[in-house]
C-alpha cells in the first residue's frame, strides 16, 4: 500500500506528552506487522539540540548516524526498538539552513525565497523524506511546541497543504490537548481544548482524533461533548490518564481502539492483531517486582530528564532482574570529602553522570574514589568514565594534579586529552565524536562477559576528549584495565578494575541503545551486581 502519514500535533500546554503517544502509537502498529517510523520536527531555530543547556531541553539523544537530537527519538526507540538516523529529527534552523544555502547556490534562480513556498515545500520534503530511503506503511511526524506558538505556524501549513495533496485516506491529523480539573468547583473543562481545536481549524487542520491529556477519568458525556465542539466523532475522543508507568500507555491505547481508528480512517483493511505479549510480560514484571534497589545518580543537572535514557535503562534492568528501582540524584557540585560517605554509603550501586564543562567535576572525582575504595558497584558513563581514569591517576598513580585538559589546559598529566582530530576544530555543535563506533572487547574482561562473551561490539559516541594511550601501560601495571578498545583508532572504550565487586567506565553511551524488550547487557550486569547490597 501507498505510505500513510499521521500527524500529531499538540495544544493548550506543552508537555503532555506527545512523544509518548507517537511511540504508543507507533508501537501498536507495528505489533500488527506494518513496517512504521517516527520523526519529531522541532520550532526551534538551533540547528539541533547539540548546544542547548540540558535545563532547556531535557537530554540530547544520539542516533546511530550520529545526529544530535530531542529526546523524544530516545522514547521512538526504546517502544519500537526501530534504529532512528538523522531524518527523524527536523528543526526549524535545520530547515533554513537548507533553503538559504539552495539559495546561496542559485538554485532559486533569481526568485524572492519566503516562507510560503519555500520554506513549507522544504519542510514537506523532509516528512516525505524517510519513506522516500525504505518501504514504510506508516510514518508518524510529531510536531514539537503548541499550536499558537508563532515558530510553528509553518509546520502547520505544510501539513495542511500535504493533507490536501495526499487526501484524507494518507494523511490524518491526532491533536492532543489538556482537561483541566478545577477542584474549587469539582469539575473537568473542556473550554481550553474546544479553543486549541478552533485555533487548529483556523490553520486550515480539522483533527481526525482528538487524545485529552487529563488527571481524572473523562466521562462519555464529556467526550460526547467534546467531539459535537470539536467535529470529531465521538469514538475518536481518546482519555490519556496518568498511568503508574508510561509503558502502560500502549496498552491504553489499544484498549480504547487508537491503532484500529487510526486504521479505519485512513481505510486499511487490517493486517492482524496486534502481537504484544512481550510487552504484556515486562509490564507484569514491573507490577509484581516489590524490592527496591537504590542508585545514585551523580551528576550536575537537577532535572529528571537530563539523564531520561540513564533512568530507563536502569528501569528496564531492574525489572528484567524482577526488582524496582529507586534513583537519588546526588548533585555533584556540593559532593566533598565531608559529605560523600553520608550521601552514598546506603546505595546499592553508583551511576556517574555524563556531561559537559567544569561545574561538578571534583565532586565526581571523590564520588569516584570513595566507591573504588568501599567496592560499591560503579558505572562511569562517557565524562564519568573519564573522572574515574582521573581519581585512578590522582591516588593510585600518585599524579596529583592529573586532569583532563578539558577542565585543566596547563596539567602535566593529562590523562584525558583532546582528540586529535578535534584540535583543529573552533565551531561549536556537531563537531564531536558522534554515532556509533566499533568496539573489541577483551576477552576474559568482565565487560567482556556482561557482553556475553563478544569479541565485537557497536556503541553509541557523543564526546570530545579521551583516554590518553600514553599512559595505559601504568593504568594496567596498577589494576585498571583497558578492556574495550576502538579497533581502527586504538582508542580506549572501557576501563574496569577486574579485583572490585563491578567498577566499569565507558567512554561511549549505553543508555542510548537500551529498549523495552531489549535491555543493554551493561545495565543488566551492573544491577546484577547492585543486588548483594540491596
Amino acid at each position: 500500500m501507498d505510505t500513510k502519514y499521521i500527524f500529531i500535533t499538540g495544544g493548550v500546554t506543552s508537555s503532555l506528552g506527545k512523544g509518548i503517544i507517537s511511540a504508543s502509537l507507533g508501537k501498536l502498529l507495528q505489533a500488527r506487522g506494518y513496517r512504521i517510523t517516527i520523526q519529531k520536527f522541532d520550532p526551534y531555530i538551533n540547528i539541533d539540540p547539540g548546544t542547548l543547556n540540558p535545563y532547556e531541553h531535557g537530554e540530547c539523544y544520539v542516533t546511530a548516524d550520529g545526529m544530535e537530537t530531542d529526546l523524544d527519538l530516545g522514547h521512538y526507540e526504546r517502544f519500537t526498538g526501530i534504529e532512528t538516523t538523522r531524518d527523524n529529527s527536523v528543526t526549524t534552523g535545520r530547515i533554513y539552513q537548507s533553503v538559504i544555502e539552495r539559495e546561496r547556490r542559485g538554485d532559486y534562480l533569481g526568485k524572492t525565497i519566503q516562507v510560503v513556498p519555500h520554506i513549507t515545500d522544504e519542510i514537506k520534503r523532509r516528512i516525505l523524506l524517510n519513506a522516500s530511503k525504505q518501504p514504510l506503511d506508516f510514518v508518524i511526524t510529531e510536531i514539537g511546541g503548541t499550536i499558537g506558538d508563532i515558530e510553528s505556524q509553518p509546520f502547520l501549513e505544510a501539513i495542511r497543504q500535504l493533507r490536501w495533496e495526499l487526501g484524507s485516506s494518507r494523511a490524518l491529523n491526532i491533536h492532543l490537548t489538556y482537561v483541566p480539573y478545577l477542584a474549587a468547583a469539582g469539575e473537568l473543562k473542556t473550554k481550553p481544548t474546544q479553543t486549541s481545536v478552533k485555533q487548529l481549524q483556523g490553520f486550515g487542520i480539522q483533527p481526525d482524533v482528538l487524545v485529552l491529556r487529563t488527571e481524572h477519568e473523562l466521562n462519555d458525556d464529556l467526550r460526547r461533548k467534546v467531539a459535537h465542539f470539536c467535529n470529531v466523532d465521538v469514538e475518536a475522543v481518546i482519555q490519556s490518564q496518568d498511568l503508574p508507568s508510561i509503558y502502560e500507555v500502549p496498552l491504553n491505547m489499544q484498549k480504547q481502539g487508537l491503532d484500529e481508528i487510526c486504521l479505519k480512517k485512513m481505510k486499511v483493511e487490517a493486517i492482524a492483531e496486534a502481537e504484544l505479549g512481550s510487552w504484556y510480560d515486562f509490564l507484569e514484571r514491573r507490577r509484581q517486582a516489590k524490592d527496591v534497589v537504590n542508585i545514585a545518580l551523580v551528576g550536575k543537572y537537577d532535572l529528571q530528564d537530563a539523564y531520561k535514557s540513564i533512568l530507563e535503562s536502569l528501569a528496564h534492568a531492574c525489572t528484567y532482574h524482577n526488582r524496582k528501582v529507586k534513583t537519588h540524584f546526588i548533585n555533584s557540585e556540593f559532593l566533598n570529602q565531608d559529605n560523600v560517605a553520608e550521601q552514598l554509603q546506603d546505595m546499592a550501586g553508583v551511576v556517574i553522570c555524563p556531561g559537559f564543562g567544569q561545574r561538578g567535576i571534583e565532586g565526581k572525582i571523590i564520588t569516584a574514589e570513595y566507591t573504588r575504595t568501599h567496592d560499591i558497584p560503579t558505572f562511569g558513563i562517557c565524562l564519568g568514565m573519564q573522572m574515574m581514569v582521573i581519581e585512578f591517576a590522582r591516588n593510585v598513580l600518585g599524579y596529583t594534579d592529573a586532569n583532563s585538559t578539558e577542565i585543566d589546559p596547563e596539567t602535566t598529566h593529562n590523562v584525558i586529552d583532546l582528540m586529535e582530530t578535534q584540535k583543529t576544530i573552533t565551531q561549536m555543535g556537531g563537531t564531536m565524536r558522534l554515532g556509533t563506533y566499533d568496539c573489541t572487547l577483551i576477552p576474559k574482561s568482565r565487560t567482556w562477559k556482561a557482553y556475553g562473551e563478544k569479541l565485537h561490539i557497536k556503541e553509541r559516541h557523543r564526546h570530545r576528549y579521551e583516554f590518553n594511550n600514553l599512559y595505559l601501560g601504568e593504568y594496567e601495571q596498577h589494576g585498571m584495565r583497558c578492556a574495550g578498545f576502538n579497533p581502527s583508532a586504538n582508542l580506549v572504550e572501557i576501563v574496569e578494575i577486574p579485583t572490585l565487586r563491578w567498577y566499569i567506565g565507558t567512554q561511549f553511551h549505553p543508555e542510548y541503545s537500551s529498549t523495552v524488550l531489549q535491555p543493554h547487557p551493561l545495565f543488566m550486569d551492573f544491577i546484577k551486581a547492585c543486588l548483594w547490597k540491596s
